[in-house]
């Protein structure tokens, strides 16, 4: 994974093109890069996150930030129960449970 100003670009290989190609995974706007080495690759990150934020600047717009911190997460009913009991067991509310579950597994 690539890093450059909060945002994170996944990549692939494309062995029939030679290239690799990537995109920026943690906003919901479409921003890819390309290059053939991976200092190539690196800078055409970098290039296409600053683009981003200098077209975000000249329309007047707030770079997109899609993570309000809620999500919906679906579960059988019967799993939904067993978690809520878990939570409970420890004095903790589901929400709270899960919360340090997930925290514990990044």
């Amino acid at each position: 994974m690539l890093k450059h100003k909060g945002y994170t670009g996944r990549v692939a290989f494309d062995g029939d093109a030679g290239i690799f190609h990537g995109e920026v995974i943690d906003t919901r706007d479409v921003i890819t890069f390309q290059g053939t080495t991976v200092k190539e690759l690196q800078k055409a990150f970098q290039d296409s996150v600053e683009d981003y934020l200098a077209f975000c600047k000249s329309r007047g717009e707030a770079p997109d930030k899609p993570f309000s911190g809620k999500f919906v997460l679906r579960v059988e009913p019967e799993l939904h129960h067993k978690l809520h009991v878990k939570a409970a067991e420890q004095g903790k509310s589901l929400n709270a449970w899960l919360v340090k579950l997930l925290e514990q597994s990044v």
